[in-house]
C-alpha cells in the first residue's frame, strides 16, 4: 500500500495543477487538493480516488454553470475553490481514508464515501438550485425567499441533492445494496443539516440593494469596530464551517449504521 503514496502524490499533483490552471482552484486550494488527493490515492488507489475525482469534477463543472447568475446572489465563496473550501468538503473524507491504515478498510471506505456523498449532495443542491431559479422556501420559517438564500430549499435543489448523494452511493455498491443505500442516505442527511445550519446559525446580512435578500457576504461598509455584525446567525459560523459539519454528520450516520449492523452479527460495512 505504501508504494501507492508516491504515485498518489504525482497523480494528485497533476490533477490539482490542471484544476488551478483551469481556474477551478486557487493556489491554496490546489495545494490543499494535492494533500487530500495524496492521502486518498495513497490509501485506496483508483478505487477510492475515482470517487474523489467524481466529486471534484462534477462540483467544479456545476460551479461554472450559469456562474454570472450565481455571482449576483451573494454567496460567501466564489467559483474558484480556496483552501478552506477544499478542507471543508474533503477533510473528513481524507481522515476517513487514514482510518483504513489502522482499521478495517471496508468500514473506512464506507465512512469515506458518506463524507463525499454529503459534500456532493450539498454542492449539487446549491449550484443547481441557485441556477435553476424557482422560489425556494426558508427551512426555518417556511416562507418563500429569493434563490440563493442560505438555508433555503427548493424542488430543484432537493432533487439535485438526491442525485448527488446517489452518485457517490453507487461507489459503495460492491459492499452491497445496504451500503449503497446508507451512503446515499447519509449524504442527504448531511446536506439537509447544512441547510438547517444555513437557516439558523450561519452568518448572513441583508443586501443593501435589496433588503428582502439575505447574503453570506457582509456589506462593504466597515464601521469603527471593523466588520459589522450579521443580521442573522453567528459571525464565526461561515460557509466552510457549515460544509465541514455537513460531512462530519454524514460520517456519523454511516458509522452508526455500520456499528448497528455489526452488533446484529450482519456487518454491512465494518469487516
Amino acid at each position: 500500500m505504501f508504494l501507492q503514496f508516491p504515485v498518489g502524490a504525482i497523480l494528485a499533483a497533476l490533477i490539482a495543477l490542471a484544476a488551478c490552471r483551469a481556474r477551478a482552484l486557487t493556489v491554496g486550494g490546489a495545494l490543499s487538493a494535492w494533500a487530500v488527493g495524496t492521502v486518498v490515492f495513497g490509501v485506496g488507489g483508483w478505487t477510492w480516488g475515482a470517487a474523489l475525482v467524481t466529486f471534484f469534477v462534477t462540483s467544479s463543472a456545476l460551479s461554472r454553470w450559469r456562474r454570472r447568475t450565481k455571482e449576483k446572489m451573494g454567496f460567501e465563496k466564489g467559483g474558484r475553490r480556496d483552501a478552506g473550501q477544499v478542507w471543508a468538503n474533503g477533510g473528513a473524507a481524507a481522515l476517513c481514508a487514514l482510518l483504513a491504515l489502522h482499521g478495517p478498510p471496508a468500514g473506512a471506505h464506507l465512512l469515506f464515501l458518506a463524507a463525499l456523498a454529503a459534500a456532493n449532495a450539498d454542492t449539487w443542491a446549491t449550484e443547481i438550485g441557485a441556477a435553476c431559479g424557482g422560489t425556494p422556501r426558508d427551512l426555518k420559517t417556511g416562507r418563500r425567499v429569493p434563490p440563493g438564500t442560505s438555508g433555503a430549499v427548493s424542488g430543484a435543489g432537493t432533487a439535485a441533492a438526491c442525485a448527488g448523494a446517489l452518485l457517490l452511493g453507487c461507489f459503495a455498491a460492491p459492499q452491497g445494496a445496504g451500503a449503497m443505500a446508507v451512503v446515499t442516505l447519509a449524504g442527504l442527511v448531511g446536506a439537509l443539516f447544512d441547510s438547517l445550519l444555513g437557516a439558523t446559525l450561519q452568518a448572513q446580512w441583508r443586501d443593501p440593494a435589496d433588503p428582502d435578500h439575505w447574503t453570506e457576504k457582509p456589506p462593504h461598509y466597515r464601521g469603527p469596530a471593523g466588520r459589522i455584525p450579521p443580521a442573522r446567525g453567528w459571525a464565526w459560523v461561515g460557509n466552510d464551517l457549515v460544509n465541514a459539519a455537513c460531512t462530519v454528520l454524514a460520517v456519523g450516520v454511516a458509522a452508526l449504521w455500520a456499528l448497528l449492523g455489526h452488533s446484529l452479527e450482519s456487518p454491512p460495512g465494518f469487516r
